[in-house]
């Protein structure tokens, strides 16, 4: 929280691209390496693009779910079930990869919940991971799906528009003190997001790479209940774990 905004941004406008430039000296090989703030936990591969994700460390419960279902290729063969243009792009239900219960996409998972780990740590900018989950009225402890995620889009949200949606988290969480810091608001600006969404589900991971892929997925034609006509298919997988990863450009 108390990083300058252009050092919290790198990961999220992807200029943190680990590359071998042919024609590059020396010197300039390791400025560029130097850039290299975070790296990514999983790839999601589909036919728009990859999408490279930074799984965070202090939501560990759903970052040690989402890594167990990635191994276990729970995710393979999913599609991105739900597609809402300048909102988010959901997936990660089971019944979506099963014939026999396609047309239940969104009502799957794993069969458990996880426990929510909401915080105002991290706000819904474009790029964010969270998990999908059911609503308040039957869900009041805001529980998690086991399995179905979704990848912020959204749109640029303006000064005022977050002065109301401040007021109204305050109001429907009880944190009298919630506030955006003044990097979270240039972001919305900026960047775009979901204000709507914040501190109601969890947030636990960052797209570093492949942002591009969102604004690709979220463009294709929908059909009844937001479906893309065309199914997008997913793999995920759990890229190589590196020592000296470091974690940074959190919101």
């Amino acid at each position: 929280m108390k990083m300058n905004f252009v050092r919290r941004m790198l990961p999220l406008l992807a200029l943190v691209v680990l590359v071998s430039v042919q024609g590059f000296g020396q010197k300039e090989k390791k400025a560029k390496e130097k850039k290299v703030v975070v790296k990514p936990d999983v790839v999601v591969i589909t036919t728009y693009g990859n999408i490279y994700i930074d799984l965070f460390d202090d939501t560990p419960g759903h970052r040690d779910n989402f890594l167990k279902l990635t191994r276990e290729g729970v995710y393979d063969g999913t599609t991105f079930h739900r597609v809402i243009s300048d909102f988010m792009i959901q997936g990660g239900d089971p019944y979506s990869k099963d014939p026999a219960k396609t047309n239940m996409a969104g009502q799957g998972g794993p069969g458990y919940t996880l426990p929510a780990e909401i915080s105002d740590k991290y706000v819904h900018l474009k790029g964010m991971l969270a998990a999908a989950r059911q609503s308040d009225q039957v869900n009041p402890k805001r529980e998690s799906s086991g399995s179905q995620f979704y990848l912020v889009q959204g749109k640029s949200v303006p000064g005022a528009q977050l002065d109301q949606m401040e007021k109204s988290i305050q109001q429907a969480s009880g944190k009298k003190d919630f506030k955006y810091t003044p990097e979270q608001r240039k972001a919305y600006e900026e960047l775009g997001g979901t204000p709507w969404l914040d501190m109601q589900y969890t947030i636990f991971g960052q797209v570093v790479w492949g942002m591009e892929v969102i604004d690709k997925i979220a463009a294709v034609e929908k059909g009844p209940g937001d479906r893309p006509k065309t199914d997008i298919t997913m793999e995920v997988k759990v890229l190589k774990k590196w020592n000296d990863k470091k974690k940074v450009g959190k919101w």
